[in-house]
């Protein structure tokens, strides 16, 4: 059986990965008052950030279904199958509307996955699925197994502004009030699907130490792990950083991230943030 693999910009996996091991991707879109930008086709993460910095900041919106339902009638020329792998139900629509195209196509079985979380942990769902169809393993053994990875997969990020999140809806005013007031950089991450507050930490040094201690915690002993550190331009600080982690955490296979201009929208610029997986 022959089963493709599609996802969507938010993952944020490098084009050369996403041809290596074909996989499918359908972009959000970043909206500058009348101009739509389709993720990661038509804007990268530099660009965006260079963008925001002159204009106001831009809304997002998820892909048409139409445009799952378009790439799923072609895909049936080639596959029997489809295991389309999406952002968190929690923050988007994007999730439901590849159900919905599930069920408006007929030549191909179609397997929406809810990731519940985004950026390259989402990509590591994404790249697990493809070396599994890859060596021609059904779908539901596909399933199975991003089912299996949930329960290791976790992420945690800090931003330098509430505001961001609360005007886009993904966080209450209150929250990002209380933020603001006590002048702390928040942890956040994925509970049930939703972006929560963790803990509210003084200085940024300190919330990327908070944020190695959770790693600790789950990756103490010699299992090994897949773990990425995802920045919003912050690169060369992303890289001190993942350096620092490689030497404290050997089983550990680390490897570099963004937050592109979808997320980068909600989160702001700065934002750091590391995420990981059992292997």
């Amino acid at each position: 059986m022959k089963t493709a693999v599609v996802t969507d910009s938010t993952a944020y996996i490098p084009k050369e990965l996403r041809d290596k091991w074909n996989i499918y991707m359908i972009p959000l879109n970043v909206i500058f008052g009348n101009e739509v930008y389709r993720e990661e086709v038509d804007i990268d993460a530099l660009d965006f950030f260079e963008e925001v910095k002159n204009r106001k900041l831009p809304t997002t919106s998820q892909p048409p279904v139409g445009e799952f339902v378009e790439l799923f009638e072609r895909l049936s020329a080639e596959y029997d199958a489809v295991v389309s792998i999406h952002l968190s139900s929690g923050i988007s629509g994007t999730y439901q509307g590849a159900v919905t195209a599930a069920g408006m196509v007929e030549d191909i079985k179609v397997y929406p996955f809810d990731s519940e979380i985004s950026c390259m942990v989402q990509g590591f769902y994404v790249l697990e699925a493809a070396e599994w169809a890859a060596r021609g393993e059904s779908p539901e053994a596909i399933m199975n197994r991003l089912e299996e990875m949930k329960k290791s997969a976790d992420a945690y990020f800090m931003v330098d502004d509430l505001g961001h999140l609360q005007r886009g809806g993904r966080l209450s005013s209150a929250q990002a009030l209380i933020g603001s007031l006590l002048q702390v950089k928040p942890l956040l991450h994925f509970v049930d699907a939703k972006i929560v507050p963790f803990e509210k930490i003084r200085t940024r040094k300190r919330a990327m130490k908070r944020i190695a201690e959770r790693l600790g915690e789950v990756a103490a002993g010699d299992e090994a792990y897949r773990a990425v550190i995802i920045h919003a331009n912050r690169e060369t600080e992303a890289l001190e950083w993942k350096s620092e982690l490689e030497a404290e955490f050997p089983n550990v296979e680390f490897m570099l991230g963004y937050f592109g201009a979808v997320i980068g929208t909600h989160l702001g610029e700065g934002a750091m943030g590391m995420g990981w997986v059992k292997k």
